[in-house]
């Protein structure tokens, strides 16, 4: 492999490396309560987490916390006392995402 080569792979494998590490870092609805999961929504008005080991979302407490153009649904998540929590909401843009 030559030198050029290697110099356009290396962002990449960067990349490879650090964005599992990123998603690990997220806090996880499945370490928190219900209850605890459920007030970090409400107390910062949103929040990215952690759904499962591969998946994450951000979700919001109102529609004030969306885009303009977008609605909200109501968000259940696994957390350590419950398979399904309702914890607020997520954000959706209704002409694009289908629900």
């Amino acid at each position: 492999m030559n030198k050029s080569v290697r110099a356009a792979l290396a962002p990449m494998a960067v990349a490879a490396v650090l964005i599992p590490t990123a998603a690990l870092a997220l806090p996880a609805t499945m370490q928190m309560t219900c209850r605890q999961a459920a007030t970090l929504i409400r107390t910062g008005g949103s929040a990215v987490l952690a759904t499962s080991a591969t998946t994450y979302d951000r979700f919001v407490i109102s529609r004030a916390y969306c885009p303009a153009d977008q609605m909200t649904e109501p968000a259940w998540v696994p957390t350590r006392d419950s398979r399904q929590c309702f914890i607020g909401y997520t954000c959706f843009d209704p002409t694009r995402d289908r629900r």
